[in-house]
């Protein structure tokens, strides 16, 4: 194009059809304008990859809960009595997950959910939060059933510690205080000491103002979960809700993050999930689950007692570090 532009232009100003000038001038003119059609083509891409991104993006926004506040419904109190499921059913479509579970967890104590992978256990904490409603059943909040209360309500007093932890491209401070503007430092550094997580946070750069990358991904695994702790603890939750909060960790990270666990459960009301039993030994009650049923129940010597499912597991993962904790009656 340039090629026969020159080359017309040339013949203009050899016939005197146009000055040198005038030639040179246009010539100039176009070269100047390279850059900002350049530039505009560029633009044009950037805005169809926004365009691209938003519809995704607004497909989310739009997408209609679930899970929705009934017209009347009640601002729950917070728990002080106990959480109850009564005859709990819940299937994903016409697959039954959950089949007629009946459980009482006093305020204050720990329930442990043991079983293998897709027992049911996950789904049943979340039908605690209300992530999903039963199909069948009902699920009790001193007395009240979770169906007919404000999500707010319920969701407010409920925290989550799992096992895939989801921090922000952001600084620590931010990610604790997660949700709650204008809090003092002196609250995150609290969670953060009762996490054990202050101490490695101080020898990070700029401390707390540290950027940890998307998902915290300048982070250590056992780092990540104890940031995921201190946000739970800065919540302040009268139900907690762990799962598989250490199954991804090595003996030394897990080894701090329980006793980070420790602070967090005091007082709490608590669900965990757990793969290694070696983490729900101290737990005031002990389910096991199967196929979506509750199969055995007790506490840990009682559930050794049974010689049922729950002791192979127990001795099958025992076994393999070359220790085990006998029942508290063979103890002596």
């Amino acid at each position: 194009g340039i090629a026969a532009i020159i080359w017309y232009g040339g013949l203009q100003v050899i016939e005197g059809e146009t000055s040198v000038g005038s030639f040179f001038s246009f010539l100039t003119a176009l070269f100047m304008m390279f850059a900002p059609i350049s530039k505009l083509a560029r633009s044009y891409n950037k805005m169809q990859q926004a365009i691209a991104a938003a519809s995704r993006v607004f497909e989310i926004l739009d997408t209609r809960p679930e899970v929705t506040d009934k017209p009347e419904a009640k601002k729950l109190g917070l728990l002080a009595k106990e959480v109850k499921m009564i005859n709990v059913s819940f299937a994903y479509d016409k697959s039954p997950v959950l089949r007629d579970i009946n459980i009482t967890v006093k305020a204050g104590t720990i329930l442990a959910i043991v079983g293998i992978s897709g027992a049911g256990k996950s789904t049943l904490v979340d039908l605690i939060a209300r992530f999903y409603d039963p199909t069948g059943g009902r699920v009790l909040f001193d007395g009240i059933d979770i169906s007919d209360a404000a999500l707010e309500s319920l969701r407010g007093q409920i925290g989550i510690v799992t096992q895939e932890v989801f921090l922000f491209n952001d600084n620590i401070r931010n990610n604790i205080a997660y949700g709650r503007d204008g809090t003092g430092m002196e609250t995150v550094i609290e969670a953060a000491k009762a996490a054990y997580a202050h101490d490695f946070i101080m020898k990070l750069p700029h401390g707390y103002e540290t950027q940890i990358g998307e998902r915290g991904v300048k982070l250590s695994g056992g780092q990540r979960q104890r940031l995921s702790i201190a946000r739970a603890i800065f919540k302040n939750p009268t139900v907690l809700i762990l799962d598989e909060a250490t199954s991804a960790l090595d003996t030394e990270s897990e080894r701090e993050v329980q006793k980070a666990l420790g602070n967090l459960m005091k007082n709490r009301t608590t669900f965990v999930i757990a793969h290694r039993l070696s983490t729900i030994l101290n737990a005031d009650r002990i389910i096991v689950m199967e196929n979506g049923r509750i199969v055995e129940e007790g506490t840990h010597d009682e559930l050794l007692r049974l010689n049922g499912i729950y002791k192979k597991v127990y001795k099958l993962q025992f076994s393999q570090i070359g220790t085990a904790i006998e029942p508290a009656a063979e103890r002596g």
